[in-house]
């Protein structure tokens, strides 16, 4: 059985395909999804690791940061 983008069993044929796809949309059937189970904390910990970076960086190479970010961003000669 082929599996799909994520990693789940799906049908092979077409039409036995599209008739799963109506009973989940129906809710007829639950959708399998075996995939890695989020991980909430990454974005907490992306923000504390954003803070600590910024805490020993010169107000001045802030700077520079920001408008190399900017200039990127929107295409401006900073």
């Amino acid at each position: 059985m082929p599996r799909g983008p994520k990693g789940e069993r799906r049908p092979a044929d077409v039409v036995d395909f599209a008739v799963t796809v109506a009973k989940i949309a129906t809710g007829e059937i639950e959708e399998e999804y075996a995939g890695r189970p989020r991980q909430p904390n990454k974005a907490e910990g992306g923000r504390v690791g954003g803070k600590a970076r910024a805490s020993f960086l010169t107000p001045e190479r802030r700077n520079e940061i920001a408008i190399a970010a900017a200039a990127a961003r929107w295409g401006n000669e900073g």
